[in-house]
């Protein structure tokens, strides 16, 4: 399988470096926007649910995985893509601690380093209308997780 990089311009994944948070939308409709913690490794954008709840964010684009994610005043269509490997699931870890060192951080950047939510490691990348009308493997929604990871 060929796989395409699609990467954000770099303006926004400077934006989304310094950014504490993310406003993410979880499909094409009009929901509201929901904050959570953002990183950006090697130049690419990942993101882990805390609460993996029904209804979530998380798990809308498990079952969907299209959205919108809002950086400054301007809205980004984007794919949610299953993260699989142990070394780029392994520098996430990394990068939340880093990122989220603060005393009342730390708790909840190592907590995204564990059991289901460590599993739900999401790497958002834009999407266009013309290029992602067909379904990949790689989108989140249509791996197949083991149940280690559900």
């Amino acid at each position: 399988m060929t796989q395409s990089p699609r990467r954000f311009i770099p303006d926004v994944v400077d934006a989304l470096r310094e950014a504490k948070y993310l406003r993410i939308r979880s499909g094409k409709g009009t929901h509201r926007f929901t904050g959570i913690w953002v990183i950006v490794v090697d130049g690419r954008v990942f993101v882990r649910s805390w609460s993996l709840k029904p209804g979530g964010w998380y798990r809308r684009l498990l079952e969907r995985p299209e959205g919108t994610i809002l950086v400054g005043a301007r809205e980004f269509p984007v794919r949610a893509v299953a993260v699989r490997g142990e070394r780029m699931t392994a520098a996430v870890d990394r990068a939340y601690l880093q990122k989220y060192a603060t005393p009342a951080s730390v708790p909840y950047a190592r907590g995204l380093g564990e059991g289901a939510r460590r599993a739900s490691t999401t790497e958002l990348v834009p999407d266009t209308p013309v290029s992602n009308k067909r379904q990949r493997k790689t989108d989140i929604g249509h791996e197949k997780r083991s149940s280690r990871s559900a």
